[in-house]
């Protein structure tokens, strides 16, 4: 029985089809379907249009808020123009340097796809993330937030490089999603991103390694999501939300990392620094992304579009050439 009756529940066969649309794969009807928390947005939204920049900012960051509240005080921060977002100095949370542990033991797997049944799981995917090893780690800093259209915008401005998002129908700026995370670019554009940034700042901007990124979510407790080991429909933007759009960053505020790091469940997927291979001592896994696209950049977190397993810490994906695969990225700052 659906605990979560007012949110997305379905249960999905196994394994997937692929030769179903993606509306099928997100578990919906042909028919058109509204949620109600689309509807409650837009009455917030009402509510907020005319609100001072600074209520809309505290509404944004406290928890207590119902969450179409928060959603719909981005929206409209998205339209006024957006404090938090600074291309050339984004907010970059401390991370020390630690001898840290990612990926999953072996012996985890069962248990795994035993808690996520009903989503469709090829246990490759989670064999992916075996075995559980130990990583060195400098101290580094990590975006709060993944890069928006708005910093995106900036940059194709400015250094005239050709990679309009997919997202952006007809190559489009999508001005009232300024402040939402870009995605539909490749792992390409995010790496000119950051080469972009660094050489214009002075400073040593890159996508984060496997390492850091899972480091980053999970915390020294190794977490299976950000916020602790428990699914909360409430604390990201997955596929049971129900939404089926990007939300500004940062407005699941109560689904902060360890360290304080925003929107790394659900959301948008995001790139990192490496193709995928086998962890140390892992086997070397020929699922579909393997087999169907060959050498393909991880990405990690989940999005809008997917389901809550993708959004587990340890979980290793990559981009698959349809449009339910909404890709982006977040920034680190190396010091050495």
């Amino acid at each position: 029985m659906n605990s979560y009756k007012q949110w997305h529940w379905p249960r999905l066969p196994s394994p997937l089809p692929k030769d179903v649309s993606d509306r099928a794969l997100m578990g919906y009807p042909a028919h058109y379907q509204e949620h109600p928390l689309q509807a409650q947005v837009a009455t917030a939204l009402d509510d907020l249009l005319q609100a001072p920049l600074d209520v809309l900012l505290t509404l944004l960051e406290q928890p207590r808020q119902p969450l179409a509240r928060r959603i719909a005080a981005g929206e409209v921060l998205a339209l006024r123009g957006d404090p938090r977002i600074d291309t050339f100095a984004p907010q970059m949370i401390d991370i020390p340097a630690a001898r840290v542990h990612i990926g999953l033991d072996p012996r985890a797997v069962e248990q795994v796809m035993d808690q996520f049944d009903g989503l469709g799981l090829d246990r490759s995917w989670i064999d992916k993330e075996t075995p559980r090893h130990a990583v060195e780690l400098a101290a580094f800093r990590i975006a709060r937030f993944p890069v928006t259209h708005q910093e995106y915008r900036q940059f194709l401005l400015d250094s005239g490089h050709a990679g309009i998002p997919d997202g952006w129908a007809f190559g489009r700026y999508p001005r009232h999603h300024a402040n939402h995370p870009v995605y539909s670019v490749s792992a390409s554009d995010a790496d000119a991103y950051a080469q972009w940034l660094s050489e214009r700042t002075g400073r040593r901007f890159a996508l984060p390694s496997e390492a850091q990124w899972e480091y980053a979510a999970a915390g020294p407790e190794g977490r299976q999501f950000p916020w602790g080991d428990a699914y909360q429909v409430e604390q990201a933007n997955t596929a049971e939300l129900g939404y089926l759009d990007s939300t500004p960053v940062g407005v699941f505020v109560d689904a902060a990392s360890p360290f304080g790091v925003l929107d790394m469940a659900g959301n948008v997927e995001e790139y990192v620094a490496e193709d995928y291979r086998p962890y140390p001592g892992g086997p070397q896994i020929e699922d579909d992304l393997v087999l169907d696209v060959g050498t393909h950049r991880v990405a990690r977190g989940g999005s809008f579009t997917r389901f809550r397993d993708l959004a587990r810490t340890a979980r290793r994906h990559g981009r698959y050439p349809r449009p339910i695969y909404v890709m982006g990225f977040r920034l680190v700052e190396n010091h050495n």
